[in-house]
């Protein structure tokens, strides 16, 4: 049998950029093998343990065949981290069904679609982690269709906590908020955004104003809990939502 086959690993949806990449560095640091799905094939490691398929997450049928290929590169990832999304902040009149599918077929059916499939074809996963958002607890202007599409992302770890705890598989959500990544930056930049005419001027003011620690969490900090999520030292944690806020939203 290939080394490869029997080396603990772990499968991330979007692991080559943002968060996503510092969640697969963390993985990696720890002898993990990592099985990344995104928009690119690519390596930004340069590490033999990192592997990466092109998936259009917006695709059902590309999730079956993401799948079968990650198997033929290891038969037992122990985690399964959906960390897909796109963010844009739009007024109510100026969302159509074309942004309202764009978004939705992103953020939610994505991870609907990867739970399924990574599920029907291995049995050892114990651990599911939704990188989900604050906006999952909360409401904010302009943001009504990522809030929404985070909010079911929440409700889905919920269900699903239940649903699969029989099968001994824990599912949990990580709800961060604003994580200074390119991603967000590009985000940012749109018409319709908090802060669109100053971006580093707003995040100066959210964090005076809102965040108890004065200072936000960063994209390893993240990485961080995504890591003890898919230990046992988190074998009782499920069905949870968990804030990574730095005290902006106090529960």
């Amino acid at each position: 049998m290939h080394d490869n086959l029997i080396q603990k690993s772990i499968i991330i949806i979007g692991g080559t950029k943002g968060i996503g990449k510092f969640i697969s560095r963390k993985f990696l640091d720890h002898g993990f093998l990592v099985i990344s799905g995104s928009r690119k094939q690519m390596n930004p490691f340069k590490d033999k343990n990192f592997f990466s398929f092109k998936l259009d997450v917006t695709s059902e049928k590309q999730f079956n065949t993401f799948f079968n290929n990650a198997k033929k590169i290891s038969n037992k990832p122990l985690t399964l981290i959906n960390n897909v999304g796109l963010s844009e902040w739009k007024p109510i009149e100026k969302v159509n069904s074309e942004f309202l599918d764009l978004m939705f077929h992103t953020n939610i059916y994505s991870y609907f679609h990867s739970i399924k499939y990574s599920l029907k074809i291995f049995n050892t996963i114990n651990s599911i982690v939704n990188i989900s958002s604050i906006a999952g607890k909360r409401g904010s202007q302009n943001n009504s269709v990522y809030s929404a599409t985070k909010f079911a992302i929440n409700g889905l770890t919920q269900s699903l906590a239940k649903e699969l705890g029989k099968k001994n598989i824990r599912v949990n959500s990580i709800c961060p908020v604003l994580i200074d990544t390119p991603g967000l930056r590009k985000a940012m930049k749109k018409k319709y955004s908090p802060g669109f005419k100053d971006y580093k001027n707003f995040l100066k003011s959210f964090t005076e104003n809102q965040v108890a620690l004065k200072n936000l969490p960063t994209a390893e900090d993240v990485a961080d809990l995504c890591y003890f999520l898919s230990t046992l030292k988190s074998k009782s944690i499920t069905g949870q939502n968990i804030n990574l806020d730095s005290g902006v939203f106090p529960q």
